[in-house]
């Protein structure tokens, strides 16, 4: 079957279209996560972005290269203990068609093999059931749970911790 994504590293031309989707999604993201929004935070999360302890990474439509979604690696340890957090979205238009599945499997494979980590962990609030089943589709393990782990739209929320390590 051939990919229906492509991952690539976002570009400053992606701006418009980015920014677009994100505000075109803000329904769909609801109070999971907050993308990027305007041009400005944009060009603060690619800036942020190309940390060498960061790795972003748009999931794009094969065929057109429309943006599907984002896979944020962020915080890598490297060291003995090889580690990152992942962060990620769907943009609206795309949801519920298995592309952020096949984003995923493809972001955890780079952060194996190209980045050289040994885990990759993501924290994800307990009522996001799609988030949920995609993070158990592609491998990962419920961990454990933290109580007001991260402040989202304003409020400190309880996450589950989800984790997949290279086998």
């Amino acid at each position: 079957m051939a990919a229906r994504i492509e991952l690539r590293p976002p570009a400053a031309g992606d701006a418009s279209e980015f920014v677009a989707a994100a505000r075109a999604s803000r329904a769909l993201h609801g109070s999971w996560i907050s993308a990027p929004a305007t041009p400005e935070a944009f060009r603060a999360w690619r800036k942020r972005m190309a940390q060498p302890t960061h790795c972003a990474l748009l999931a794009c439509r094969a065929g057109d290269g429309a943006i599907a979604g984002v896979f944020n690696i962020t915080n890598m340890v490297m060291g003995p203990f090889r580690s990152a957090f992942l962060g990620y979205y769907a943009f609206a238009g795309h949801e519920g068609q298995g592309l952020m599945a096949e984003g995923l499997r493809a972001t955890v494979k780079h952060a194996f093999k190209s980045l050289k980590l040994h885990r990759l962990e993501a924290n994800i609030q307990p009522g996001n059931a799609a988030s949920i089943a995609l993070v158990q589709a592609c491998g990962f393990q419920l961990e454990g749970y933290s109580p007001r782990y991260l402040k989202i739209a304003g409020r400190w929320r309880d996450h589950e911790r989800w984790a997949v390590i290279v086998s």
